[in-house]
């Protein structure tokens, strides 16, 4: 009589992954959010839904590429749910004009990631997945959980709010 196999985990190949991925991922979350702790839950977050993940029948193969990816989507979900709950606790009045603003002036990084950490969630989101992340609008879309057109009248909003903000600190710096 032949004992029956056993099936290895197949999160086990995160465990080999583990230690060279983590401070891939931890580095990722945290140039994207700069907070520390909140980097460090999301992180948490991105390897237990990758261990999930991994549990499925078609599950992908797992790659450091890949696990970023997994964490991308826990950020934009963080963002998503930050603005949920801001947007419960005040009236929201945006009425901004649509304008075309080609802003081809120099940026300073230190100020530019300073005035992005003082944006409100949905605006930090949009502008991170677009311009940081590089993501064309229908990606930034799809993980914001908005349309097309709505993601692009959002961007537009967060350019302004973006601009208006750093001339501002700029004037207070200078």
């Amino acid at each position: 009589m032949t004992e029956p196999r056993v099936r290895p985990d197949p999160a086990f190949a995160l465990l080999g992954l583990y230690e060279t991925a983590l401070p891939e991922v931890y580095g990722y979350l945290l140039s994207r959010c700069g907070d520390r702790t909140l980097a460090e839950e999301l992180t948490s977050e991105t390897f237990l839904g990758a261990v999930a993940a991994c549990r499925k029948e078609y599950a992908p193969p797992v790659s450091t590429g890949w696990l970023i990816g997994v964490a991308r989507h826990k950020l934009a979900d963080h963002w998503r749910r930050k603005e949920r709950e801001e947007r419960g606790l005040r009236l929201v009045h945006d009425s901004e004009p649509a304008v075309d603003d080609p802003w081809d002036e120099q940026l300073d990084a230190l100020r530019a990631r300073q005035v992005l950490g003082s944006l409100g969630p949905h605006h930090r989101a949009a502008l991170t997945l677009r311009y940081v992340d590089g993501l064309g609008v229908p990606e930034v879309a799809g993980h914001l959980g908005r349309s097309v057109h709505a993601t692009e009248a959002l961007l537009v909003r967060a350019r302004a709010a973006f601009r208006r903000a750093y001339e501002e600190k700029e004037g207070r710096d200078a």
